[in-house]
């Protein structure tokens, strides 16, 4: 390579740098919207001047200006300077409207808040606790995977499953483990009223969250949630055991797995959801979510696995076939693979 190729490769990789950087920024004023009710109030109004969107949001004049301009330079608004409005594209607005993909955003956010604690479990080798997170790292996971859950649990991922869809129906038994804030077992509920519902989680803080929003959702007659880890969790016969997004954050996978199935009733099924990846990384290279997904994972999922005992650390991209072993070395016979969304990926397990 010439001096002046390496140069000119320099100042690309500089550049790349930049808009990484500029993405960065560009998530934080997404989060600033997004909380402000901006987003919302642009694609209601149409095209609005700043002065018309702040005092529409309530907001001051000169800040919502500065936001408009940052969003327009970044490509997400549209700008108009013969009447100096500005407007949110429909294919925008669908976007930053929706709760599961800002979400990603607070993800994102959330990992900053956690630097120091990821600087010394990189030195130490130590885990992190799910507890020890800053809170935008409980809400940021409720959001994204909660919206992932409305979109896609009740239509398509119940529908897919043996026979589980006529069991709920019907009035069945269910566990959640790992239940966070009960995004999916709220959902659960209102769509199968004649079930009956229990999450448990080791957090006191997400499961007093999932009290307030199983209350407020009208389904807490049906859906009870308990301070509980993923082997010690008490009942038996159990229709239905599922693990939402969170079986690759254990320490003892196979333990949890294991308990799972001695909890379970003759004929019911263990519902493993879990984050969409291929098998290697080289096949994981080519999925778009999977810079955020290891970047997750790195922060939040093998740092918490690493702070249980065993330290299995599966990681956030697993994988199905890593899934199917520990699955089976818990003794689980029948697993199969019965639905896939963009950003997860749905196995039914039996005995």
């Amino acid at each position: 390579m010439t001096a002046h190729d390496l140069d000119a490769a320099v100042a690309q990789h500089a550049q790349e740098l930049l808009m990484q950087a500029t993405a960065t920024a560009t998530t934080a004023m997404i989060l600033v919207g997004d909380r402000l009710g901006l987003y919302q109030a642009l694609a209601d109004a149409g095209p609005v001047t700043s002065s018309r969107l702040a005092e529409h949001a309530g907001c001051s004049e000169r800040y919502v200006r500065e936001w408009l301009a940052q969003q327009t330079a970044a490509g997400v608004l549209a700008y108009d300077p013969a009447d100096e409005t500005f407007s949110l594209p429909q294919v925008r607005a669908a976007v930053l409207t929706d709760p599961a993909l800002v979400g990603a955003c607070m993800t994102a956010g959330s990992m900053f808040r956690d630097l120091d604690a990821v600087l010394h479990a990189f030195r130490s080798g130590e885990g992190i606790p799910w507890g020890e997170h800053d809170p935008m790292v409980f809400a940021a996971t409720a959001r994204f995977w909660g919206g992932q859950y409305r979109a896609h649990l009740v239509t398509e991922w119940i529908p897919a499953l043996d026979g589980v869809a006529e069991a709920l129906a019907a009035g069945a038994k269910v566990a959640d483990v790992g239940t966070g804030q009960g995004a999916a077992l709220i959902i659960l509920a209102e769509a199968f009223p004649r079930s009956r519902f229990i999450g448990f989680d080791p957090h006191e803080p997400s499961i007093e969250a999932a009290r307030q929003q199983a209350s407020a959702a009208g389904v807490a007659d049906r859906v009870a949630f308990e301070v509980d880890d993923s082997s010690g969790y008490p009942g038996r016969d159990y229709d239905l055991v599922t693990f939402f997004d969170t079986f690759h954050d254990l320490g003892d996978p196979v333990g949890a797995a294991a308990h799972a199935l001695r909890a379970l009733a003759p004929g019911g099924s263990l519902l493993l959801v879990e984050p969409q990846a291929a098998d290697d990384l080289a096949a994981n290279l080519s999925n778009p979510a999977a810079p955020i997904g290891y970047a997750a994972s790195t922060t939040m999922c093998t740092a918490n696995s690493l702070s249980q005992p065993v330290g299995t650390a599966l990681g956030g991209q697993a994988g199905e076939r890593r899934l199917r072993a520990v699955l089976g070395e818990a003794g689980f016979g029948e697993v199969r693979r019965a639905a896939d969304s963009p950003f997860n990926l749905v196995l039914q397990a039996r005995r």
